[in-house]
């Protein structure tokens, strides 16, 4: 399973690493846009894995809202979504976690549909937005919810006795949560240090507010990414499968590789855009 898992990695980075050095913004969009049309065919089989059309459907239907907002050329639409997005992570997302499995899949089924297509597009244009101040901002930022992973899954090993959310993610500890956040404090001081301030969200937030404002923000979008694992692995939960789909081997599905990203890049997009 290790085995399978590294494989998949090493190929999945063969294909990105070229993609984000060597070519055009452009293509990293077009990249962006097909892993979260996938990630959108994977959350419709989620919500009715019966109707195989529908899914290709969903995704056609996310792909023509991105193509829509980019054609309107309306800088506001987009903030919009953004905006509308992380509303729900902030406002109801933590209300639908804390009831656990006590939700009906087949009653909120219409909600999740609309749900996924105003999130996944959000996060396309999040991430769009991030590159466009630098690919080195982008990078960084991103790779603080792998940071926040990394920690919670070593301390959670190795310390974890406190479950954090028991009926949605079993594996998932306190002090897991509370490693992957040390971690990240770790991540950004070191990125305020040695990279140039602009470089980074935490230097631009860190040069512009603080070193107490940039920690409080690398507080949120670490709990923001524990919520969107949460958040997917209790959707996954409730449509009574273990991953989304089988398309990356030793992984499970695109879904739930960027889980995680779905909340933290609209909510980093909206902090890069204060300063």
């Amino acid at each position: 399973m290790l085995k399978t898992r590294v494989i998949t990695a090493l190929v999945l980075l063969a294909v990105l690493l070229p993609i984000l050095f060597l070519l055009p913004s452009v293509y990293v969009g077009a990249f962006f846009l097909a892993t979260l049309l996938a990630a959108a065919w994977e959350w419709s089989r989620l919500l009715a894995p019966e109707a195989g059309r529908a899914a290709w459907l969903y995704a056609l239907f996310c792909l023509m809202i991105i193509l829509f907002l980019l054609g309107m050329k309306n800088v506001d639409w987009q903030f919009a979504l953004l905006l509308l997005a992380v509303f729900f992570w902030f406002f109801i997302a933590p209300l639908m976690l804390a009831k656990g499995m006590n939700l009906s899949l087949q009653k909120l089924r219409p909600f999740y549909g609309v749900l996924g297509l105003i999130l996944l597009p959000a996060t396309w244009f999040a991430l769009v937005f991030l590159r466009e101040l630098g690919l080195v901002f982008l990078l960084t930022t991103i790779a603080l919810v792998w940071v926040a992973d990394i920690g919670a899954y070593f301390v959670g090993k190795a310390f974890g006795k406190h479950k954090l959310a028991i009926q949605i993610s079993p594996g998932k500890s306190v002090e897991g949560a509370i490693g992957g956040l040390a971690l990240c404090y770790t991540y950004a001081f070191l990125c305020v240090f040695y990279l140039p301030f602009e470089a980074t969200l935490f230097g631009a937030w860190a040069i512009r507010f603080g070193w107490v404002a940039m920690f409080l923000m690398v507080t949120v979008l670490t709990a923001f990414s524990i919520f969107g694992d949460l958040f997917e692995s209790q959707l996954k939960r409730l449509a009574g499968v273990k991953d989304s789909s089988h398309f990356l081997p030793g992984h499970g599905g695109v879904l739930d590789r960027v889980d995680a990203l779905i909340p933290t890049m609209p909510i980093a997009a909206l902090l890069a855009g204060l300063v």
